[in-house]
C-alpha cells in the first residue's frame, strides 16, 4: 500500500502574503485577524485534499539565524513588521495547535531550513512530499518526489513547472538566485544582473556558478544584453556571488527530532477552538462547531484525527451555516447538495412570497458575472446557492445551468409574488446569465419602500434600512471583501462567509419589507405610488439598461481631439492674460495671479481665511467682465465635457454588446426624478455646441432612426394646474407661447410686439418663480436693478393672483403638516420648515413650493414610461426606448415604422396625466440624438 505523501507548509510565507494580499479584518475591540483567517482557510484547503497525510505547519522562531551571522545586511532591507500582523502571530499559532496540527518552530534557522530538510528526508525514503509556499526560493527542493503547491494562486510546481517558471531547471535555481539577489531577502546577487540576465549565463554556459566562472571568455558571445562588460561585473563581483549562492541555499541537515509518522493530526481540542474563534470573532466558525461538536460528540471522542473541518456526512448537514448575529433565531443554509436544493426549490414553489437576491462579480449589472443565488420564503429562514465560487480548495458547487434552470419557471412565474431590494439589479444580472432568467411577478421592492415611505432618508440601502427600521446590524460587504484595491470579488469570498452573507441578505429583505409595508399600508396615497408607479417602473428600466445607446467612437475621439487642441488654446490665452505660465487645476497659484497680480475683487474666502476661486467665484467675476475668469470658466468646462463624455465614453462601450448601458436610479432624487450614471446622460449640456455635438455621437444603427420625445415647458403647466390662475390656465389652452404671454401681461405690450429680450426676461421670471428665486437673483439674471426686478415680479403676481395664491397657500399647509405632495400622492418631508433659523425656513419654503411640480413632472414622465413600454411590447413594433434624459424618451425605431411610433408616442406621453391644461410633447427624428432634437 502506498504511502500519503507528506504535508508541510511554509506558514511565515502565507503569513505574511495573507497579510498583504486579503482584507484587513478586525474584531470590535481592534484586534487585527485578516491573516490568521486567511492562513486558517488556505489549511483548510489542505487538510480536504490530503485528509490522511502527515502534516506539518512550519513557522520562522524568533532571533537570528545562521545567515544573520555569515552577512549581516541579510534581510536588512525588510521593514520592521507591522504592529497588525505580529499581533496575528501569537493567535495564528494557538489556533493551529488547537485544530491537533503539529506545528514547528526551530531556533537558528529559518522554516525553509527545515522544511527542506524533512522534505530531503522524506523523499530519500521514496515517500512524497507536497511543500505549500509562496516563496520562489523552495523551487530548489523540487525533485522527483518533491512538488510545490501556492494554495492561494493554484499554482502547481513539478520538476518541468519549475523549468517552465523560471527557465531553468530545480538545480540551478541557487545559482540563479546568487546572479540575481533576492531584494526582499536583501541577498545582493550580482549588481547590474536581473532575471534576464542571469537566465542567459545559465542557459548559455550550460551550468552553475563554478561553469560560468571557468567560462568568463565565452560570457561576451552570449545573446545578453550587456555581455561585453559582464565577465569584468562578474569577476570584480565573484565574492559576493558564492556569498549569494550560499545565503540562497537552503539547509537540509537541520538536527531535528521528529519522525515523520508522528506529524499526523492529533484530535482538536474544541474547548480552546472556540474560546479562540470567540477571541477572534470567527463567529461562524464558531457556530459551525458548535453545531459539528453537539452532533458527533461521539464520532470525535471516539476518532482521534478527526478533522474539524471533514467531518463525517452523516454528522451533521454540512451545508448549514447561521447568522452571525442571531443564531438561535436564523437558519442560514448554505445549499450544496442536489437533495436540499431540490427540498428548496419545493419551498419556493409553496411560498406566497419569496425573497431573492444575485451574488455577483460586479456592481455593473450588465458585467456582472452570477456567483450565487439566495432566498427566503419565512423570517429567519434563508438558503444561499453558490455557482461559481473559484478560489483555491472551495467545495464543489451545484452545477450553475441546471440550478437557473430549475429556478426559471419560478422566476419567471408572474403569479408567484417576489421582493427583492433593488430588484432591477438582480433582473438584470439574472436576463444575462448563462441560462437567461426574465424574471416576473416582482410586487415589492424594499429600497423602493423606503424611498416612497421617506424620500429625504439619505440612505435606502439594505444595511442602513436593516439598522434603521430592524435595529439589525448585517455583515457588511467590506467585512469579508476587505476594501479599496485589496478588495476581493463575491467568487474569492469563502463558502463560510459567503454563505451567511448572502442567505442574511434575503432573509433581512423579507423582513425588511413586511416592517415597511405595515408602514406604507397606513397611507393609501403612498401604496399608490410605490404600486402604480415604482413598482411598474423597474422591469421598464432594467430593460432600457439592457438595450443601451450605440454611440460613434471614432467621432467622440475627433470630439476629444479638437478639445484638447482648444483646451491649449485657452490655456495659452490664461498664460497670455497673465502675463506668466501656471497650472490652471492649483487653487494656490489661480489665487495669486487673479488676487494678487491683478487686483481683482476678492468675493468670497475659503474657510482657511483664503481668497476662494471657486466655479461660483470665477462665474460671477466672469459676469463682471473680468478677461482671465472667463477664459477659466471656458477651460473648466470644456475639460469637463472632455473627461467625461468624449474622453470616457469610448471606454464604457460594453464589450459583448458594442452599446453603452447606462444605469438609473429611482431612490436618489428627493423629488422622484430619475438619475442616472456610467454614464451621468443627464447633464450632458444641449444649449453649447460642444454638447450638442456629444449628442450627435449617439447614433441610430443602420436601417434605423432615432426619435426624441420631450413634454414641452412642464413645469409651468404643472404650475399652472397647481395654481389654477386663470391667466395661465388661458394661455396654456389656447397653445400661447406662455413666455411670450406673460411679457405682454408683465412689460404691459400687446402680445405682437414683445420683443426677444422681454420674451427671455418672463422666461427667466416664469421658471425663477417655480425655483424660489428672490428678486435680488432675478436681478442678476436679466441684468437689471433690484428695484426693477421686484416691480416686475411684483407686476406678474398681480397679473397671475392664482400663482401668489398657491405659493403662499403650499407655505401654510407645509408649516402645518411638515411635508407637500405631487398630484399622485408622492410625499416629500420638510425638515427645516418651521426651522428657528430663516435662511433654513426659508430654503424648506422654495422646497414647498417647488417639489409639488417637479415631483408631478417626475411622476408624469415615470408614468409615461410605463405606458409606452406597454404599448410597445403590445404593438409588437420594432422600437425601443433606449435613454430617459429629464422629461425627454429616445427611442430606436426601424425606418419604415417612425410615423406610426412617433404618433402614439405623443398619444402616450400626452395621456399620462389629466390636468386642467394638455401636455404638449415635441417629437423629432434623426440620425443620431441631436439631430432628432
Amino acid at each position: 500500500m502506498s504511502q500519503t505523501p507528506l504535508v508541510l507548509v511554509d506558514g511565515s510565507s502565507y503569513l505574511y502574503r495573507a497579510f498583504h494580499a486579503l482584507p484587513p479584518l478586525t474584531t470590535s475591540k481592534g484586534l487585527p485577524t485578516g491573516a490568521v483567517k486567511g492562513v486558517l482557510n488556505m489549511l483548510k484547503s489542505l487538510r480536504k485534499q490530503y485528509p490522511d497525510s502527515p502534516f506539518a505547519v512550519v513557522f520562522d522562531a524568533k532571533g537570528g539565524t545562521f545567515r544573520d551571522e555569515i552577512f549581516a545586511d541579510y534581510k536588512a532591507n525588510r521593514p520592521s513588521m507591522p504592529d497588525e500582523l505580529r499581533l496575528q502571530i501569537e493567535p495564528l499559532h494557538a489556533s493551529v495547535r488547537a485544530q491537533g496540527l503539529p506545528l514547528l518552530c526551530v531556533e537558528g534557522v529559518e522554516a525553509d531550513d527545515v522544511i527542506g530538510t524533512l522534505a530531503r528526508k522524506a523523499a530519500g525514503e521514496g515517500r512524497d512530499v507536497v511543500i505549500s509556499t509562496g516563496d520562489k526560493d523552495m523551487a530548489q527542493l523540487v525533485c522527483k518526489h518533491v512538488t510545490l503547491v501556492n494554495t492561494m494562486t493554484g499554482s502547481v510546481y513539478d520538476i518541468e513547472g519549475v523549468k517552465e517558471k523560471f527557465g531553468v531547471g530545480p538545480e540551478l535555481i541557487i545559482d540563479y538566485l546568487a546572479l540575481m539577489g533576492d531584494k526582499v531577502d536583501n541577498i545582493p546577487g550580482v549588481p547590474g544582473v536581473g532575471e534576464k540576465t542571469a537566465l542567459g549565463l545559465l542557459v548559455g554556459i550550460g551550468g552553475g556558478l563554478d561553469e560560468i566562472y571557468a567560462n568568463l571568455d565565452k560570457v561576451p558571445d552570449l545573446p545578453i544584453r550587456g555581455a561585453k562588460g559582464l565577465p569584468a561585473k562578474l569577476e570584480e563581483h565573484r565574492d559576493m556571488a558564492y556569498l549569494s549562492y550560499t545565503l540562497a541555499t537552503i539547509k537540509l541537515d537541520v538536527e531535528l527530532n521528529v519522525e515523520i509518522e508522528a506529524l499526523h493530526p492529533g484530535t482538536p481540542d474544541i474547548e480552546q477552538l472556540l474560546e479562540l474563534y470567540e477571541e477572534l470573532e470567527f463567529k461562524t466558525w464558531r457556530d459551525e462547531l458548535q453545531r459539528k461538536h453537539k452532533a458527533v460528540a461521539a464520532k470525535v471522542a471516539a476518532t482521534p484525527s478527526t478533522d474539524l473541518f471533514a467531518l463525517p456526512a452523516d454528522a451533521t448537514d454540512a451545508a448549514a451555516n447561521t447568522s452571525s448575529e442571531e443564531p438561535a433565531a436564523e437558519r442560514y443554509q448554505t445549499v450544496l447538495e442536489q437533495a436540499d436544493f431540490d427540498a428548496w426549490i419545493k419551498k419556493l414553489n409553496k411560498a406566497e412570497l419569496i425573497a431573492f437576491d444575485t451574488e455577483t462579480t460586479s456592481i455593473d449589472a450588465q458585467q456582472a458575472q452570477l456567483v450565487g443565488v439566495s432566498f427566503a420564503v419565512s423570517a429567519g429562514e434563508a438558503a444561499y446557492v453558490p455557482l461559481a465560487h473559484s478560489y483555491m480548495g472551495v467545495p464543489t458547487q451545484l452545477d450553475r445551468d441546471a440550478v437557473l434552470k430549475a429556478l426559471k419557471p419560478i422566476l419567471e412565474d408572474p403569479s408567484k409574488a417576489k421582493v427583492a431590494q433593488n430588484a432591477k439589479y438582480d433582473i438584470n444580472v439574472l436576463a444575462n446569465a448563462s441560462t437567461p432568467i426574465h424574471v416576473q411577478g416582482v410586487k415589492f421592492d424594499t429600497m423602493l419602500e423606503s424611498y416612497v415611505y421617506d424620500s429625504t432618508a439619505t440612505r435606502h440601502d439594505m444595511d442602513s434600512l436593516a439598522l434603521k427600521y430592524l435595529g439589525h446590524s448585517t455583515i457588511r460587504f467590506e467585512d469579508i471583501a476587505g476594501k479599496g484595491a485589496k478588495q476581493l470579488t463575491f467568487d474569492q469570498i469563502s463558502l463560510e462567509q459567503a454563505g451567511p452573507y448572502a442567505a442574511e441578505d434575503a432573509d433581512v429583505t423579507l423582513r425588511l419589507h413586511q416592517t415597511l409595508w405595515e408602514k406604507l399600508a397606513t397611507t393609501p396615497s403612498l401604496l399608490s405610488v410605490l404600486n402604480e408607479i415604482e413598482i411598474p417602473l423597474v422591469p421598464v428600466l432594467a430593460r432600457i439598461e439592457r438595450q443601451g445607446a450605440l454611440v460613434d467612437a471614432k467621432l467622440l475621439g475627433e470630439q476629444s481631439r479638437e478639445l484638447g487642441e482648444k483646451l491649449v488654446a485657452l490655456e495659452r490665452q490664461a498664460f497670455d492674460i497673465a502675463g506668466e505660465e501656471f497650472n490652471l487645476a492649483s487653487p494656490k497659484q489661480l489665487g495669486v495671479i487673479l488676487y494678487e497680480k491683478l487686483g481683482l475683487p476678492i468675493i468670497s474666502k475659503t474657510a482657511k481665511g483664503q481668497a476662494s476661486t471657486a466655479e461660483a467665484v470665477l462665474a460671477e467675476l466672469a459676469e463682471q467682465d473680468f478677461e482671465l475668469p472667463k477664459v477659466l470658466m471656458q477651460y473648466r468646462s470644456l475639460s469637463k465635457l472632455k473627461s467625461t463624455y468624449t474622453d470616457r465614453l469610448p471606454e464604457q462601450i460594453n464589450p459583448r454588446t458594442g452599446r453603452i448601458h447606462t444605469s438609473y436610479h429611482q431612490a436618489v432624487a428627493a423629488t422622484g426624478r430619475l438619475s442616472s450614471s456610467d454614464p451621468n446622460l443627464q447633464n450632458i449640456p444641449i444649449r453649447t455646441a460642444e454638447g450638442r455635438r456629444i449628442r450627435q455621437a449617439f447614433v441610430a444603427p443602420k436601417g434605423y432612426k432615432l426619435l426624441a420625445a420631450d413634454y414641452s415647458q412642464i413645469e409651468l403647466r404643472i404650475m399652472a394646474h397647481l395654481a389654477q390662475d386663470a391667466g395661465l390656465l388661458d394661455a396654456f389652452r389656447h397653445d400661447l407661447d406662455v413666455h411670450k404671454a406673460t411679457a405682454a401681461e408683465v412689460f404691459g405690450v400687446e402680445l405682437d410686439e414683445v420683443s426677444s429680450d422681454q420674451r427671455r426676461s418672463a422666461k427667466a421670471i416664469n421658471f425663477g418663480l417655480i425655483y424660489g428665486m428672490s428678486a435680488f437673483g432675478l436681478a442678476k439674471q436679466i441684468g437689471v436693478d433690484r428695484k426693477q426686478s421686484q416691480a416686475y415680479i411684483d407686476r406678474y403676481f398681480a397679473r397671475y393672483p392664482g400663482v401668489l395664491a398657491y405659493m403662499e397657500s403650499t407655505r401654510e399647509k407645509a408649516a402645518e403638516q411638515g411635508f407637500v405632495e405631487t398630484i399622485f400622492g408622492r410625499r416629500l418631508y420638510l425638515p427645516e420648515i418651521n426651522a428657528k433659523n430663516p435662511a433654513l425656513r426659508k430654503g424648506a419654503e422654495r422646497t414647498a413650493i417647488n417639489a409639488p411640480m417637479q415631483g408631478t413632472a417626475a411622476d408624469i414622465i415615470k408614468r409615461a414610461m410605463i405606458a409606452v413600454d406597454k404599448w410597445l411590447a403590445e404593438s409588437k413594433l420594432d422600437a425601443k426606448v433606449i435613454l430617459q434624459v429629464h422629461d425627454e424618451l429616445v427611442l430606436e425605431v426601424r425606418e419604415d415604422q417612425v410615423d406610426t411610433v412617433r404618433e402614439q408616442i405623443k398619444l402616450q406621453m400626452s395621456s399620462a396625466a389629466k390636468l386642467d391644461v394638455p401636455l404638449l410633447v415635441e417629437v423629432g427624428v434623426g440620425n443620431n440624438w441631436d439631430e432628432a432634437h
